[in-house]
């Protein structure tokens, strides 16, 4: 990849923001996992929930929608283009969308900028800031492919949620924690959930 291409590192001096995304796929515990380990950081974190996220989040963790707005500091409309951080001069360190569903990947990949998500995604692809994707689909089709590829190349991270066993995980929440835990080590913030693997 160019230099010109590669995402700011994310130690990279600006406002200790992040920006998380939820978007229409099944997976919605990692992206109330996330913001529950997020909330502990002092990070400002500004959401963005699709129609399609909510109905998931609702359904796959019962948590009721005043709940989740209290892990945010700022919950933004998805159908709001005119939000802060539908700007570039709006700094951040990053966006994680999770889960990312196929769709969202599609508009990221290809830059449609639809919704206050793909937007964000697109904002931090073109000021080179990290960009981390926790996609969700199986079996994956060459269509879902390409798109990995096209976002790849535009400077995204795709990170699948995918359970490490050799953790030997004893509940579904460790597998969750391990998946949110190397996606927060992307961006370089502090987690608690998982440690590093020191070998046998």
């Amino acid at each position: 990849m160019p230099n010109a291409m590669k995402p700011q590192p994310p130690e990279r001096a600006c406002a200790r923001r992040l920006i998380v995304g939820i978007s229409g796929s099944s997976g919605a515990t990692y992206g109330l996992r996330l913001l529950q380990a997020l909330k502990k950081t002092g990070l400002q974190v500004h959401l963005v929930i699709t129609p399609a996220g909510w109905l998931n989040l609702r359904h796959e963790t019962g948590v009721t929608d005043t709940q989740a707005l209290q892990l945010a500091h700022t919950l933004h409309a998805s159908t709001n283009l005119a939000a802060s951080i539908a700007s570039g001069s709006f700094q951040t360190m990053g966006m994680i969308v999770a889960p990312c569903s196929m769709r969202t990947l599609a508009a990221i990949a290809h830059g449609l900028g639809d919704n206050l998500l793909t937007r964000a995604a697109d904002v931090t692809l073109k000021e080179r800031r990290r960009l981390v994707l926790m996609t969700r689909e199986s079996p994956l089709s060459l269509i879902h492919l390409r798109n990995m590829a096209a976002a790849t190349e535009a400077g995204a991270i795709i990170c699948p949620p995918v359970p490490a066993l050799y953790q030997r995980p004893a509940s579904i929440d460790e597998m969750v924690d391990h998946s949110v835990a190397r996606a927060l080590d992307l961006l370089g913030l502090p987690q608690g959930l998982a440690g590093e693997w020191e070998g046998f």
